[in-house]
C-alpha cells in the first residue's frame, strides 16, 4: 500500500513538472509571460556545458536575471518580480551555467504561501553581504595558500548514516553532480572546495594521504593530480583516486580495506559565485557485515570523529525521517563534540518515504519540539526521487517541486515553518550560521596564524643559510666558528652576558652547564677538599676505626684510618728498615723520601678522577654549544666529531702532563718554602713542650709531695733543674722517628697545596681550557682543505626542497596573516 502511494505520487509530480510549466513558477508568487518557442538545430552537448542533475537533452524553461543571480527576496513585489523575471525558450541541449546553478530565484522575487508571504533565500551566492563575501574571501584565499594543511579552518561536513540522502543534500548545496553508482564517494572523506574568481572554469582532483601512510605510499598519492573539463570525468577520476588508494572494488582492486582515512579533494574555481568548502564523509555503519568488517566500521567511526571534533566544523548531521533519530550515530557524536550545541543543525531527508500518518512526529522534529532537540534546530528537504534523478532535472525544478511537495497535503495541513523547510531554506541558514561562525573563529585563526609563522621563521633558521658553492660553504663555517669562539671565550672568562644570555640562561643541575668557568671552580674546589680529607694514605684519627680490618688485606689505593700510636709505629717500621750510615739519633734522607711517597700514593687517582670529571664537563659544553649555534644535524655531527676528537688530544697532553707531576712528587723531596721549616719548628716546639710538663709533673708527685712551689731563689732553681734533667731521657731512636715523623707533616702539607695548584693550572687550565677556544675557530676553517669543507658543510638535497616550502609557506602565511588584519 505504501509503495502504490509513493509511486503514485512520484507520477503525480512528474506530470505536472514537465506538463505544466507555468504551474512550477506559480508556487513561488512569480508570473510568467508566454513567449514563442524559438526553434532551431540541435547543439551537441558538450563537456564543456556546465553540469546538471543527469537531464536528458529537452527544451526546458530558464530564467535571466540581473547580475546571473537567481535568489530570494522579501520586500519587492510581486509585479516587480514578474517585470524582471523573462520566459525564453532555449535549443534541447541547453543547460544552466554553473554560476546560475546554485542561483535559485530572483532575490527580488516574492513567495507567496497559502497563509504567509515567507521570505526565503536561493543559495549561498545571492546572500552575501560585503562583509561576508570578504570574511569567505578571506578563508579562501587561506585555503588556496595552503594554509588549511596546517590549521583548522571554518568548513561545513555533511555527514550521517549510509544511505541517509548525505550526497543529494550536498548536490543541493554545492551544485556538484555527486555520482552514486556502486556506493562511489562514500569510502573516504570528499572534500569540496569552492572558490569564486574571474575566468574559465577550472576542476581540479588531488588526493590527501592519510598521515599514517608510509612515505613512499604518501608520495604515490600526492602525485595523483588531475584537471578536469567537466564533472562529466568526475565519476573516473573518483574511480582512479579510489584505484591508488587500494579501495576495494575500484577498478582492478580486489583486496584492500573497504574505507580509507584518506581524502579526495574537488577544486573547483572561476564564476561559481561562491567561496565555501563542504565536505562529505562515509556514511556511519551500524553493525559490520560481510562487506564491511568491524575495522571497517571503526575506521569510519574514527574518520568521522576526526572532522566533527575540529571546534571550527558546521556539522550537518543529516538523518533519515524514517529511523529514529534519537539513535542515529550523528546526533550522538554531535552531541559529544558539540556541547555548546553552537554548530550543529539537523537536516531531515527522505520524507516522501515514511508511513502515512508519522508526519505529525516528523513536524514536531522539524520545529524541535520532539524530545530530540537540537539547539540550532533541524530542516526539512526533499531529495530528488530515483526516477528525477534518471529523467534529469535542474536545480530550479528540483526547488520547485520541494516547494509543491511541502505545499500539497498531508504536509500542508501540519503548518510547517517555511523557512526551515526546503534546501533554499537550509542554504539560507547555513550562510547566516557560516557568517557568525567565521566572526567567532577568525580572531582564533589569525592567532594561529601568528604562531605558525613564528615555528616556520624558527624551522628556516634552524636550517641555516644556503651555501651553494664552496665559497658560501667556507663563509658559513667560518661564522659558526666565530660564533663558538665567542661562546667559549665568555664561558672561560665568566662574562656570561656579554655575548648569548640565552645560551648561559641554560644551568640545569641535572645537565651540564653552560657556565664553564663557574663549573670548573666548583669541581676544583671538591678536587681540593677531597685531597686535603682523603688524600693522605694514612690518616690519624682519634680511635682505631680499622680495629676489625687487617692492614694487609686493605686495596692498594684505599685510605687506612689509624691511631697516632700505630702511626709512629709504621715510622719505626720504615726507620728501622731505611737505616743508614748515620749514627743513633739521627734519620737517612731517605725515610722521608720514603714516608712521603707512601703518604701521596693516592694522589695520581684522585688527580685522574677530576681530570675525568672536568674533560666530561668541558665535552658537554662544547656539545651544548654547537647545538645552539649549528641547526644541521649532520653539520652537527661532523663538527662534534672534529671537537671531540681535538679535545681528546688535550686531554693526552693533561694526562702526560699529570704524569710529571706525579712522577716529581717520587723523586727526593724538595722544598724553599718557609711553611715547612715554621712547621717543623712548631713541631719540635710543641714535642719538647711535652716533655717538660711531663718531667714537671713526675717532679711535682716526688719531690714537692704533690704541691709545687719555688721561690725566686738561686737554690730552688738549680733544685728545679736537677729534678728535671734526672726524669728528661731521650730514646734516640724514639727522637728519630718523631724528628722524621715531624718532617713528613710538614712536607706532606707543603706539597699537597703545590700539587693541587698545579693540578689547576698546569693541567687542566694549560691543557683543557686554554686550548678550548682553538678547537674550532676560524683558522680552523681557513686549514680545511675543499674536500674537508663540502663534507663536512654540504647541504643535503632534502633541505634544499624543505627550505624552499618553508619559505613559500612562511610568505603565504604573512600574507594570510596581512589580509586577516584587514
Amino acid at each position: 500500500m505504501e509503495e502504490t502511494l509513493i509511486s503514485e505520487r512520484v507520477r503525480d509530480e512528474e506530470a505536472s513538472a514537465l506538463g505544466e510549466e507555468n504551474d512550477a513558477w506559480s508556487m513561488w508568487g512569480v508570473s510568467r509571460k508566454n513567449t514563442k518557442k524559438k526553434g532551431g538545430k540541435k547543439r551537441n552537448t558538450s563537456c564543456h556545458d556546465a553540469p546538471r542533475y543527469n537531464a536528458p537533452a529537452e527544451v526546458r524553461p530558464s530564467t535571466v536575471v540581473e547580475d546571473n543571480a537567481i535568489t530570494l527576496g522579501s520586500k519587492m513585489e510581486k509585479s516587480i518580480a514578474s517585470d524582471r523575471v523573462q520566459n525564453i525558450t532555449e535549443p534541447r541541449n541547453r543547460e544552466i551555467p554553473f554560476s546560475n546553478w546554485n542561483s535559485g530565484i530572483s532575490q527580488d522575487t516574492k513567495i507567496l504561501d497559502t497563509k504567509n508571504t515567507k521570505s526565503e533565500s536561493a543559495g549561498f551566492s545571492g546572500l552575501y553581504s560585503s562583509k561576508s563575501t570578504h570574511r569567505l574571501e578571506q578563508i579562501a584565499d587561506l585555503r588556496a595558500r595552503g594554509i588549511g594543511d596546517y590549521i583548522d579552518l571554518p568548513q561545513l561536513v555533511v555527514c550521517g548514516d549510509q544511505s541517509a540522502g548525505k550526497s543529494s543534500v550536498l548536490e543541493g548545496l554545492t551544485g556538484l553532480p555527486f555520482p552514486r553508482q556502486d556506493g562511489v564517494c562514500t569510502k573516504f572523506a570528499t572534500e569540496i572546495i569552492l572558490q569564486h574568481s574571474i575566468g574559465e572554469q577550472k576542476i581540479t582532483a588531488t588526493i590527501l594521504p592519510s598521515p599514517s601512510r608510509s612515505d613512499k605510499s604518501k608520495t604515490t598519492l600526492r602525485s595523483y593530480r588531475r584537471q578536469l573539463k567537466c564533472f562529466d570525468e568526475l565519476p573516473a577520476a573518483i574511480a582512479k583516486a579510489g584505484s591508488l588508494m587500494g579501495i576495494r572494488g575500484f577498478n582492478d582492486v580486489k583486496e584492500g580495506p573497504e574505507f580509507t582515512k584518506d581524502v579526495f579533494r574537488i577544486e573547483v574555481s572561476g564564476p561559481v559565485r561562491l567561496h565555501l568548502t563542504v565536505v562529505d564523509l562515509p556514511g556511519l555503519i551500524s553493525v559490520a557485515n560481510e562487506e564491511q568488517t568491524e575495522d571497517d566500521v571503526q575506521t569510519v567511526q574514527n574518520l568521522v570523529d576526526s572532522y566533527v571534533a575540529n571546534p571550527r566544523t558546521i556539522i550537518l548531521a543529516v538523518v533519515q525521517a524514517g529511523n529514529d533519530i534519537a539513535n542515529q550515530g550523528i546526533i550522538q557524536k554531535s552531541r559529544r563534540v558539540d556541547t555548546a550545541g553552537q554548530r550543529t543543525v539537523g537536516v531531515i531527508t527522505k520524507p516522501d518515504l515514511i508511513n502515512q500518518g508519522t508526519e505529525k512526529r516528523i513536524t514536531l522534529l522539524a520545529k524541535n519540539l520532539d524530545t530530540t532537540k537540537l539547539k540550532l534546530g533541524y530542516f526539512l528537504v526533499k531529495n530528488p526521487t530515483p526516477t528525477e534523478l534518471a529523467i534529469g532535472i535542474t536545480a530550479e525544478q528540483r526547488q520547485g517541486r520541494e516547494v509543491r511537495y511541502f505545499q500539497s497535503s498531508p504536509w500542508k495541513e501540519q503548518a510547517l515553518d517555511m523557512d526551515r523547510v526546503g534546501i533554499l531554506s537550509l542554504q539560507s541558514y547555513l550562510q547566516s550560521l557560516l557568517d557568525q561562525h567565521i566572526e567567532r573563529e577568525l580572531p582564533k585563526v589569525r592567532e594561529e596564524v601568528k604562531l605558525l609563522m613564528k615555528k616556520t621563521e624558527a624551522a628556516i633558521e634552524a636550517l641555516g643559510e644556503e651555501r651553494p658553492t664552496t665559497g658560501h660553504l667556507r663563509i658559513f663555517l667560518s661564522r659558526l666558528a666565530m660564533r663558538f669562539h665567542g661562546l667559549t671565550t665568555s664561558a672561560l672568562n665568566g662574562t656570561y652576558h656579554e655575548v648569548d644570555s640565552v645560551f648561559f640562561s641554560n644551568h640545569d643541575k641535572d645537565k651540564h652547564s653552560t657556565r664553564l668557568r663557574a663549573s670548573v671552580h666548583l669541581l676544583n674546589t671538591k678536587f681540593s677538599d677531597n685531597m686535603s680529607h682523603s688524600g693522605q694514605k694514612r690518616k690519624v684519627v682519634e680511635r682505631d676505626l680499622n680495629a676489625d680490618c687487617d692492614v694487609e688485606d686493605v686495596l692498594e689505593d684505599s685510605q687506612l684510618l689509624v691511631t697516632k700510636s700505630e702511626m709512629k709505629a709504621w715510622v719505626k717500621e720504615v726507620y728501622a728498615n731505611s737505616r743508614g750510615k748515620e749514627l743513633p739519633g739521627n734519620y737517612n734522607h731517605v725515610l722521608l723520601s720514603e714516608l712521603f711517597f707512601v703518604q701521596s700514593s693516592r694522589w695520581h687517582q684522585i688527580a685522574e678522577d677530576h681530570l675525568d670529571a672536568q674533560f666530561e664537563e668541558i665535552v658537554g659544553f662544547v656539545k651544548s654549544a654547537l647545538s645552539h649555534i649549528v641547526q644541521d644535524e649532520q653539520v652537527l655531527n661532523e663538527l662534534l666529531e672534529i671537537t671531540i676528537a681535538s679535545l681528546q688530544r688535550s686531554r693526552q697532553n693533561a694526562e702526560e702532563e699529570l704524569k710529571n707531576l706525579c712522577q716529581d712528587e717520587k723523586q727526593q723531596p724538595i722544598t724553599y718554602n718557609h711553611y715547612y721549616t715554621d712547621n717543623v719548628q712548631k713541631s719540635r716546639q710543641d714535642s719538647t713542650r711535652q716533655m717538660i710538663r711531663k718531667a714537671m709533673d713526675e717532679a711535682k708527685q716526688e719531690d714537692w709531695n704533690g704541691r709545687f712551689h719555688i721561690s725566686n731563689t738561686q737554690v730552688d732553681a738549680e733544685k728545679l733543674l736537677t729534678s728535671l734533667q734526672n726524669r728528661i731521657n731521650i730514646d734516640m731512636n724514639n727522637q728519630a722517628c718523631a724528628e722524621a715523623l715531624a718532617g713528613l707533616d710538614a712536607y706532606y702539607k707543603v706539597a699537597l697545596k703545590t700539587f693541587v695548584d698545579n693540578m689547576c693550572r698546569q693541567v687542566i687550565e694549560r691543557h683543557l681550557l686554554r686550548t678550548l677556544p682553538e678547537i674550532f675557530c676560524p683558522e680552523t676553517v681557513a686549514a680545511l682543505d675543499d674536500g674537508d669543507l663540502e663534507r663536512i658543510t654540504a647541504e643535503q638535497p632534502s633541505n634544499v626542497g624543505k627550505r624552499k616550502h618553508l619559505r613559500e609557506l612562511h610568505k603565504n602565511l604573512s600574507d594570510s596573516f596581512r589580509d586577516l588584519r584587514r
